[in-house]
């Protein structure tokens, strides 16, 4: 079975190199070198020239073809006929693979640029799926607000109009930025990205298509559990229009849900009460990664003690990293940690601790903040701290 298969394969190779009409000028070519190195052998043998065997011939020929040169002075007119036959073949052979050169590496560049070449051996990289209008602040943001990032650590995944994603990546400060094209909830495009070693991914609200704003959530959601799937490991950020799709995310495991909608309607809802709370917000989140919130790991040595304990060691401290306002629970990649509880709860021989394990753990929520816990409050392992600090 295998040698017919192996056969078919190679009578089909034959067939479609006798329809490539380049395979003829090749054939040509080669066949002017057999007769003009025979030419050569036949008529500078009769001559003082030096070339005596067959051996002589041949060596003539490949100096004259990769050189350029004759290595021997041929001195019969045949021989000087077949010489420069041999150069002209030379140099049209030489132009030939020149050019297939030239254009391997325009085309590895050109579907580089196009966002057509996969990505490869990058580790710990960020995944940024989706484009809309006003995206270039977006990414600046993201860049400014993840000083740890380098642009040539960030991949953008998304089906963009060419010429902007180009203009995009012609700024210096997106100078490295790697970028694919293609579907971010595809399997297929998802691996060009090198999605099983990437670290972090965050998807917004793609309309670089004319999507409706239910296939805008759609794909968020489907995108969000094909990453899951490949990367149980990847800390993944999502953002949708619809809050009815919140759930979905959730069972999509995924760690961070933005509802950018309801954002917008609680912020004018505050602005609306002439109290000055959207400026207060704005001044909190910013796009400045040393001020306004930031989010730090808490000292291993204060797992398992009290909220009013660790806040007493940081008031002796100078130069902190800002007022303490709170801990965030179940921080990093959550729930594969809640994959693991749940099988730690089974084995446990005590069925009634089984049960409270289970439905505690069933019942957390990723990244849960707790703001100005009480004193007595037991900071919990995978807790972070919560700062305000001023610019």
């Amino acid at each position: 079975m295998k040698k017919s298969s192996g056969k078919k394969k190679f009578l089909r190779d034959i067939k479609y190199a006798l329809q490539n009409p380049f395979t003829y000028g090749y054939i040509l070519i080669a066949i002017l070198i057999i007769f003009a190195t025979s030419i050569v052998f036949k008529y500078e043998t009769q001559t003082d020239s030096g070339i005596e065997t067959p051996v002589d011939s041949i060596w003539f020929t490949l100096v004259t073809i990769g050189a350029g040169y004759f290595d021997y002075c041929v001195k019969s007119v045949p021989g000087r006929i077949s010489a420069f036959i041999l150069l002209i073949m030379g140099m049209l052979l030489l132009s030939v693979i020149t050019g297939k050169i030239a254009s391997s590496f325009m085309e590895i560049q050109l579907k580089k640029d196009k966002g057509l070449k996969g990505i490869k051996r990058m580790k710990g990289h960020f995944l940024l799926c989706g484009w809309r209008p006003g995206f270039e602040k977006i990414l600046d943001s993201v860049l400014t607000s993840n000083p740890d990032i380098a642009p040539d650590m960030i991949v953008l995944i998304n089906e963009a109009p060419g010429e902007n994603m180009t203009q995009l990546r012609a700024k210096s400060k997106f100078k490295g930025i790697n970028y694919i094209y293609g579907d971010f909830s595809d399997e297929s495009v998802l691996k060009k990205a090198n999605i099983e070693s990437a670290e972090r991914a965050l998807v917004i609200s793609d309309h670089s298509q004319k999507y409706s704003e239910l296939e805008v959530d759609s794909r968020t959601v489907l995108s969000v559990l094909t990453m899951e799937n490949l990367n149980p490991g990847i800390y993944v950020a999502a953002e949708l229009n619809d809050a009815k799709f919140e759930k979905h995310l959730q069972m999509a495991h995924c760690d961070e849900i933005i509802l950018t909608t309801d954002y917008e309607h609680s912020l004018l809802a505050t602005a609306s009460s002439g109290r000055g709370y959207s400026n207060v917000i704005r001044a909190l989140i910013g796009d400045d990664a040393d001020s306004g919130i930031l989010i730090e790991d808490i000292p291993s040595v204060f797992i398992g003690k009290t909220y009013g304990e660790y806040q007493t060691e940081l008031s002796k401290k100078t130069g902190s990293n800002g007022v303490l306002v709170g801990i965030l629970l179940n921080t990093g990649n959550f729930h594969q940690r809640r994959k693991d509880a749940l099988r730690e709860a089974q084995k446990n021989p005590d069925v009634k601790k089984i049960v409270d394990d289970l439905r505690k753990v069933k019942t957390l929520k990723s990244n849960e903040p707790v703001l100005v816990p009480s004193p007595d409050f037991v900071i919990q392992k995978n807790s972070k701290a919560i700062f305000v600090k001023s610019n």
